[in-house]
């Protein structure tokens, strides 16, 4: 199995402090408007944070959730601590989020990677482009079911998950299991319901050496499904 290499204390310290500062270096004339909307977020939903056998931290992850609501990415991204949060990209429907001025103002303040779902090239696939954006620098957000589920089921998994896990192993791979928003923005409703929600992230896991597309994105799906029995 991979796992992320241990850096020396001296090299460590290093990464950080240039983490941190790409951090407030991406945050840049939209932190002000980013955090107001963390704070908005926060507040209408009333979501805690759980950590489950992992921690916040500023490595390259890939957090992976269940899809319930709109406010999925933003509420999931308003969870994370502030320098995780500034080097975290969530990845939205360009179809949805370009609808309205308003929407497309959103994801600059949270630095959103938009995908086009309708019109995929093939020298342009969601995947090159989430792997290209990131770099070496930032963390990304998706939600694997590619569309809107329920709260009592998670959707089968699409096949995006593996193909970035395959062509970028050295990533962490954290599950998140999102409770009750689906109540707190009901579908086909503009304005939320204040109530309280609940965010649980896993321990983290990596695609195994000769590990199959099904069997990875079964274990996958499983892992985040467990979060909701804690």
């Amino acid at each position: 199995m991979l796992r992320r290499p241990r850096y020396q204390p001296e090299l460590e310290q290093m990464v950080e402090h240039s983490a941190t500062t790409a951090a407030h270096s991406a945050a840049g004339e939209w932190s002000v408007v980013g955090e107001v909307l963390a704070f908005v977020a926060r507040l209408l939903s009333g979501a805690s944070a759980r950590w489950i056998d992992s921690q916040p931290d500023i490595c390259q992850r890939v957090y992976f959730a269940n899809h319930t609501s709109h406010l999925d990415a933003i509420v999931l991204w308003s969870s994370l601590p502030f320098e995780v949060r500034y080097l975290t990209r969530p990845v939205a429907a360009k179809d949805y989020w370009e609808k309205s001025a308003l929407r497309q103002y959103m994801t600059k303040s949270f630095n959103a990677l938009l995908i086009d779902r309708k019109h995929i090239k093939v020298h342009q696939s969601p995947v090159d482009l989430m792997i290209r954006e990131i770099g070496d620098t930032y963390s990304l957000l998706v939600f694997p079911e590619g569309h809107r589920g329920s709260d009592e089921n998670v959707g089968e998994f699409k096949s995006g998950l593996y193909y970035l896990s395959k062509k970028r192993p050295d990533l962490e791979l954290i599950p998140v299991y999102i409770d009750n928003l689906n109540r707190v923005l009901p579908r086909g409703e503009f304005l939320p319901v204040p109530l309280l929600s609940r965010i649980t992230f896993g321990p983290p896991i990596w695609l195994e050496t000769g590990e199959s597309k099904n069997d990875f994105l079964s274990r996958a799906r499983e892992s985040v499904l467990r979060l909701k029995e804690h």
